[in-house]
């Protein structure tokens, strides 16, 4: 199998944009540090999300989480809850990727070819597939 193409285009783009609009609503009043998401499912539908913080640390929600539970909510089968490509955005001194927990996460209802872009707010600024960031998932599904 080929490596999947990690150049951007007019999808990532899209979504790029659309991270960065949800960052704009994350709920962060502690740490001030906005997330967002948007993810494309293979059946080529867009869910978004943003990062939810709450007083009772570590209570609060990864923006990946978000976009997740939106896709889920919206999904009506063939593909449409499988993500494709993601992207998630902050303002940091270096573009972040999602944490362990969100990485699993995207690993449920991804594949290792699932691209994940990195971006800050310049654009994005680095691109892996989710088997780069998460070789050895967990996994429960049995061997066939």
């Amino acid at each position: 199998m080929s490596e999947p193409s990690l150049a951007l285009t007019k999808d990532s783009l899209e979504l790029l944009s659309l991270a960065t609009k949800a960052r704009d609503k994350a709920y962060v009043p502690y740490s001030k540090f906005r997330v967002g998401v948007a993810l494309r499912t293979r059946s080529g539908t867009v869910h978004v999300g943003c990062n939810i913080e709450n007083a009772s640390y570590p209570e609060g929600w990864c923006a990946e989480t978000s976009a997740i539970s939106a896709m889920i909510m919206a999904s009506d089968g063939a593909g449409s809850s499988e993500i494709e490509e993601l992207v998630v955005v902050a303002e940091h001194s270096q573009p972040i990727t999602p944490c362990g927990g969100c990485r699993q996460r995207i690993k449920e209802f991804g594949t290792p070819e699932t691209v994940i872009h990195s971006a800050d707010l310049n654009g994005i600024q680095k691109s892996f597939t989710l088997a780069g960031l998460l070789p050895a998932a967990f996994d429960l599904k049995a061997e066939e």
